[in-house]
């Protein structure tokens, strides 16, 4: 078995339908059919990867996201009927990994769920540190003076790679490329990794709006920091 995978839907039949091609793709699946208990089995299982509708009664999606990203860096897709909602769901900063639009296919579904869940591939170092910051690549954790901060699946390989290579300057597109290791990537691009460099700033810089360490290279992208 490859992870179990919590499927937060309140349409059962569209749940049943994205159970079964992950089922076949050789995951474990449970199902909740609103927040309060999408938060319970959350507790009570050990799940690898969440995915979230926004729309849910009781708790909303919203919400069930940020109690889980206050207690888990667990990969979290965030399902949504319209375009619209997901460029709010960016300006909120909720800690998603990833947003797919309704309707989709479900063999779109796996092949994200595969790309959050693949890990990226690793230099012979299993620890990269720089200044006050530490990356225990084996563990797949990040410090900060000495302390743990949760960080999510798709922020810590955005992370790694620009810590792997200092100094050197990402496109948006590159950092995207090589954090999603997949062909299906992401329907929106530049807000999507502008967003997580955001997130990623608030974990790790002391001032996020003066960052050291992830500059910002205008008209390109993104590099870290190599003189630090």
């Amino acid at each position: 078995m490859k992870g179990t995978i919590l499927i937060v839907e309140d349409n059962l039949e569209i749940a049943e339908i994205e159970k079964d091609y992950l089922e076949n793709a050789g995951y474990r699946v449970v199902i909740a059919i609103d927040g309060e208990e999408a938060l319970t089995l959350f507790k009570q299982q050990e799940i690898n990867l969440v995915i979230l509708d926004l729309n849910l009664p009781q708790i909303d999606g919203i919400e069930v996201c940020k109690r889980l990203r206050n207690d888990s860096g667990v990969p979290i897709i965030m399902v949504t009927a319209k375009t619209k909602e997901i460029d709010e769901l960016l300006g909120l900063e909720v800690g998603a990994d990833d947003y797919v639009k309704k309707p989709f296919s479900p063999k779109i579904l796996v092949s994200r769920v595969k790309a959050l869940l693949q890990r990226p591939h690793l230099n012979s170092a299993t620890k990269i540190s720089y200044g006050t910051l530490e990356l225990d690549i084996e563990k797949r954790k990040l410090l900060k003076k000495g302390r743990e901060v949760p960080i999510t699946t798709i922020q810590f390989n955005i992370l790694l790679q620009l810590m792997q290579s200092p100094g050197r300057v990402f496109e948006r597109y590159e950092l995207i490329d090589k954090s999603y290791l997949n062909g299906d990537l992401p329907d929106i691009f530049d807000r999507t990794m502008d967003s997580h460099i955001k997130n990623i700033r608030k974990l790790i810089e002391d001032d996020s709006k003066n960052p050291k360490y992830i500059l910002t290279v205008r008209g390109v992208g993104y590099k870290f920091n190599e003189n630090l």
